[in-house]
């Protein structure tokens, strides 16, 4: 069987133990379900009023706040298994494939309200031009709104890559000489006493290993965090530039965004996994 079917195996969602990501993950999940419905009920039953628009930035902020749940749970669980949270096993092999730094791109925020602003304006185009009532969805940004996005857009870019240069600068580190040297000597233990060029203690060695190690595993936590960081500022900062029904809009869509890719990813793998264990 091949090096990937074999990841694919491994890659399924664990069952939800108490105190673990991964449950959490799941409970977290099913959290997002029920705010997806109970967003896209909201949406049908706007009515334009004082009411309700207060009942919606109600709906928003208890979203946003069950997204500041998921970033904290992660934030601890990452001090614990930083190698863990940047490559889950509860997450699809599609989703890595898509993933940076340990979740989603922040500027796929930007993709996303722009994707579904172009679908709902080509939906209500017909009534624009007859000059009908304002949509107030999010076919309706208004001149002010787009310059603030394509503002946001260009800080959050230039954010994400400057992350994106942290981590690379740091994933070469695994080559620089403490790790080279270290490879050596542990590879130098391997071989027959008579055989080897080095005389030193290997519980030595196994501490001088476990520490270097220990140093990346901090700065691989550091960039997650900024990653997570930059990924909550930018989804809380798009929703202040929204009214409360857009903002219901984008949260709706990037819900069920998550949702089904994750659903997708796990399809493809649980079938993948089938195949190459009948083989």
């Amino acid at each position: 069987m091949s090096t990937s079917s074999n990841r694919v195996s491994d890659r399924h969602v664990p069952e939800t133990v108490p105190g673990s990501f991964a449950g959490f993950f799941e409970t977290w999940l099913h959290e997002q379900g029920r705010d997806l419905e109970a967003m896209k009920d909201a949406a049908r039953a706007h009515a334009k009023t004082a009411e309700s628009t207060r009942s919606l930035s109600k709906l928003v902020g208890r979203v946003i706040a069950h997204y500041e749940k998921y970033y904290r749970v992660k934030s601890d669980s990452a001090e614990h298994d930083v190698l863990g949270m940047l490559n889950p096993a509860w997450r699809s092999n599609l989703e890595d494939a898509f993933f940076w730094v340990g979740g989603w791109r922040p500027s796929t925020a930007f993709h996303l309200l722009y994707s579904v602003s172009g679908s709902q304006f080509e939906d209500h185009f017909s009534t624009l031009m007859m000059s009908g009532p304002r949509t107030g969805d999010l076919g309706d940004l208004s001149p002010s709104q787009l310059s603030k996005v394509n503002d946001l857009q260009q800080e959050t870019v230039k954010e994400e890559r400057e992350l994106t240069e942290l981590m690379a600068s740091h994933q070469e580190t695994v080559a620089d000489s403490s790790m080279v040297q270290l490879s050596h000597i542990a590879t130098e233990l391997t071989r027959d006493d008579q055989r080897s060029s080095v005389s030193v203690d290997p519980q030595s060695v196994n501490e001088q290993v476990e520490s270097t190690i220990e140093s990346k595993e901090e700065k691989l936590k550091e960039i997650l965090r900024k990653a997570d960081d930059l990924r909550m500022r930018t989804l809380k900062k798009v929703v202040q530039i929204l009214s409360p029904i857009q903002a219901v809009h984008f949260l709706t869509a990037a819900a069920q965004l998550h949702l089904r890719v994750h659903e997708w990813g796990m399809n493809k793998d649980r079938c993948c996994h089938a195949v190459a264990y009948s083989q």
